[in-house]
Parts: structure tokens; sequence; C-alpha cells
């Protein structure tokens, strides 16, 4: 507690109005691989409490389109469309597609991570199921040339992830924004140029 006190991007958030200090990750990934543009739709995948939400919104602007998601509630942002559930469940990733209506998204962000029980053996497989589903996702929305960003956390089954986005994104890379942990493996993949799942 007294280090997440001291923490200078905690610090920060507050004084800067963002909800938490993971939008200084994704303000970070934006800086170094251009993520946003005014006008754009973005779904946002494990939302709460609505830090890289609040990024999303700003960056898109007006004319642009936020959908959120969270198995856990999030206090309403504005011009935001919000779908609180298990995204693992179908009924919940019907819902998401049904408030998105058929319109091609631009850029599919997602901070999933799960609970954590502090057993590798159980939290890896679990954040990877995370990922994976979100892939899913993208091969049903996410537009030609479109951009998706995810937490992953290294360890067994990330090997495998980078070239199978790699085989149908134009370019992938992962990064370590300042802002996330030095002694967390957490790691945040930016796969851009989206060429479909054929």
């Amino acid at each position: 507690m007294q280090e997440h006190e001291r923490d200078t991007f905690v610090r920060r958030s507050r004084q800067e109005g963002y909800r938490s200090r993971a939008s200084y990750k994704l303000l970070a990934l934006d800086d170094k691989d251009r993520l946003f543009r005014p006008g754009m739709t973005v779904l946002d995948l494990g939302a709460a409490p609505g830090g890289w939400t609040q990024v999303a919104v700003a960056k898109v602007g007006d004319r642009g389109r936020v959908v959120a998601s969270d198995i856990l509630p999030m206090d309403a942002i504005a011009g935001v469309d919000f779908v609180q559930g298990d995204f693992t469940e179908d009924g919940v990733m019907e819902e998401i597609l049904a408030v998105l209506d058929g319109a091609p998204v631009d850029l599919v962000i997602s901070d999933m991570a799960p609970n954590m029980s502090g057993m590798k053996a159980v939290d890896q497989p679990r954040a990877m199921l995370l990922v994976e589903l979100a892939v899913d996702m993208v091969h049903r929305i996410l537009k030609p040339g479109g951009t998706f960003v995810a937490k992953v956390f290294q360890g067994e089954g990330f090997d495998a992830l980078i070239p199978d986005l790699r085989r149908v994104f134009q370019n992938v890379a992962v990064r370590k924004p300042d802002a996330s942990r030095a002694r967390s493996r957490e790691v945040y993949v930016v796969a851009k140029g989206y060429r479909g799942a054929g």
C-alpha cells in the first residue's frame, strides 16, 4: 500500500483526473505507436475502472466512438457505451457485438487480467485465455488495417502468441511502458495493419 501511495503515476493520475495509473501506459503506447486518430471507433476490453477509456474518449473526440466492457461495474464516462459482464461468456460477447451494431472497429485495446492467485501455473493460462478471447473478438470486428493492443504476461503461451499475431498483422511489437512496474511480467503487444483472419 505504501509503495502504491508513493508511486509517481498514482500521484499524477490523481492530479490529472485519471481513474488509474494505467492511463499512463496507454498514453505512452500512443506516443510511441500513434494508436489513436480523431473519429475512430474503439473497443476497450477490461475497461474498469476506466483509465484507458478516459484516454480513448479524449483521443477519438466527438466524432469518435468508444465501447467499453468489463466484468466489474464502471462509473459512466460521457460518450462511452459500457457493457458489464464476463467477456468469456457468449452472451456478453453478443451484447458487445449488438452495441457495435456492425460498425467497423479501428482499434481494440485490452488491459484484461485475471484475478491473480499468486500461482503462476494457474494465473498464466488464465491470462493467456483472456488474450486468446480478445484475439477472437478482433477477428470478428476489427476492420482491415486496424490495430490491436493487449496486455500479455510473459510466460507459457507468450512465445506462440507473437508469431500467431504476425500471421494476421503487418507489424507486431512488444512494449514495456514506464508506468508498467519493473518487477511485473506484464508487457503490451501492439499489432498494427490487420490483414484479416483468412
